[in-house]
């Protein structure tokens, strides 16, 4: 068990984005030092925000995609736990949470490629692609890898 046990976690929406084909939007982290840390869109739900509405700011924030460019397809049954190592934790939110609480929705995006910007004012990904849903767990940080596998396994026959 972890020393961090008694910390709570931070609630947050995940978005797999999926295009028309069934492929899956990754970006890359901007702020990681080996250069491999893809994942979907993700971040915290503000005081007194639903997660629906968590789910279109991030969006917007992340991806430079608006809510009139998808559809939400599903919700997941519950939210999915992870825990940061222990040297990441002092170092993310102040040192409030031990991990996420994550509520995962499935998005149907409507646009173009050319509508995805991650050129935002605050970016978080240097590059994207679209990958199919069996490569997500490859490409995730190890200790997101069990939330991913729960994901796609939840979402696999929407897409």
């Amino acid at each position: 068990m972890t020393k961090y046990a008694d910390l709570p976690y931070r609630p947050c929406v995940g978005i797999m984005l999926a295009n028309r084909q069934g492929q899956v939007f990754v970006g890359q982290r901007i702020d990681s030092k080996e250069g491999d840390a893809w994942q979907m869109p993700q971040g915290g739900i503000d005081e007194g925000e639903s997660p629906e509405e968590a789910l279109v700011r991030e969006l917007g924030e992340e991806t430079g995609v608006g809510a009139h460019l998808v559809d939400i397809i599903a919700r997941s049954a519950h939210e999915h736990l992870y825990d940061l190592p222990d040297p990441l934790i002092g170092k993310l939110w102040g040192g409030r949470y031990r991990g996420q609480a994550q509520r995962w929705f499935l998005v149907r995006f409507k646009g173009e490629d050319g509508d995805i910007r991650i050129d935002t004012p605050e970016p978080e990904f240097d590059t994207w692609r679209w990958v199919e849903a069996d490569q997500l767990v490859d490409l995730i940080v190890p200790f997101k890898k069990p939330v991913y596998r729960d994901v796609v396994a939840e979402f696999r026959a929407l897409l």
